[in-house]
């Protein structure tokens, strides 16, 4: 005989979704309270500190030129604001420099023999910071580095001058719309006996030709001035700063134009905002990336709580 069920049986039972809705809550976890900015902070300098070094080491850097050699190309004279040139440290790891290239370089022995050691600070301190500041673009650096044009390559015999007073390469005059006499109406040139620059060298001058220490002078001058290309840093790019002088580094080639023809290529149109629109859409990624490397670290913090 069935035993009758009594009609309370179903309230006795346990409620399995209800048990199930409170395990959940039990578990569920609260959202985490974002932090304050002065928490993220220090995770942010580091990060920026960190892509900072990166790119200064392995992509590009910023130089002051120090003197005028290069007017009126590049501005610079001792003492005064000179302008901010972004080197490319990567295009010359796939090629060679061409004749035409400003480029920045390390100043082989010959030529650091005339010139001045750099100033230090006499604190030990002052120069901690400074050392460390240049590896990470806060401070100049210290090393002694040149920027100057290429003229001639490895291979080739350069020599000054011709009946017009200008620069010959393999016995063909170039075309060298930069040059910058400080006296208009005297556009003279010292001469120098032929040199053929050595094969892995190449043969540099300034653009303010009667007051640059080149390759015509260092070292005593001939195959002692040229510049080895395991000393050449990177090709000038573009003018940062001072906001008045931006605009892109002309790579003239004077070997390529014919002699008393076309005058010197400008920079392109679009890249004379190039500086400021590299700056604004830098600037996104890196904070977005600070953000997400800060949101790790906290889930990381978490994990280990």
């Amino acid at each position: 005989m069935v035993e009758p069920v009594p009609s309370n049986a179903a309230e006795d039972e346990p409620d399995e979704n209800a048990e199930s809705g409170e395990r959940g809550k039990r578990h569920r976890k609260k959202p985490g309270k974002q932090r304050s900015f002065w928490v993220e902070l220090p995770i942010l300098i580091v990060v920026a500190l960190v892509l900072a070094f990166v790119f200064q080491q392995f992509l590009a850097r910023v130089y002051t030129i120090p003197s005028g050699s290069m007017e009126a190309t590049l501005h610079g004279c001792t003492g005064c604001y000179g302008d901010k040139v972004l080197v490319d440290k990567i295009t010359y790891d796939f090629t060679d420099p061409s004749p035409g290239d400003v480029v920045v370089f390390k100043g082989p022995p010959a030529w650091l023999e005339s010139e001045a050691p750099p100033e230090e600070s006499g604190n030990a301190v002052v120069r901690f910071f400074q050392n460390v500041g240049s590896v990470f673009g806060l401070a100049p650096p210290n090393e002694r580095d040149f920027v100057k044009r290429v003229i001639a390559v490895g291979g080739q015999t350069v020599q000054c001058c011709d009946a017009q007073n200008r620069v010959m390469v393999d016995g063909k005059p170039l075309n060298e719309p930069y040059i910058h006499w400080e006296n208009p109406a005297k556009p003279v040139q010292d001469s120098f006996e032929p040199v053929t620059v050595p094969q892995g060298d190449v043969w540099v001058m300034g653009d303010n030709r009667n007051n640059s220490f080149d390759s015509r002078y260092q070292g005593g001058g001939g195959v002692n001035g040229a510049v080895p290309l395991s000393d050449v840093i990177g090709k000038a790019r573009f003018i940062v700063l001072p906001p008045s002088r931006w605009g892109g580094v002309s790579d003239t080639d004077p070997q390529a134009a014919p002699a008393g023809s076309a005058q010197g290529l400008s920079a392109p149109a679009w890249q004379e905002g190039a500086p400021l629109g590299f700056g604004a859409i830098a600037a996104w990624p890196t904070v977005l990336l600070g953000r997400r490397l800060g949101s790790g670290l906290r889930r990381v913090v978490k994990r280990k709580r």
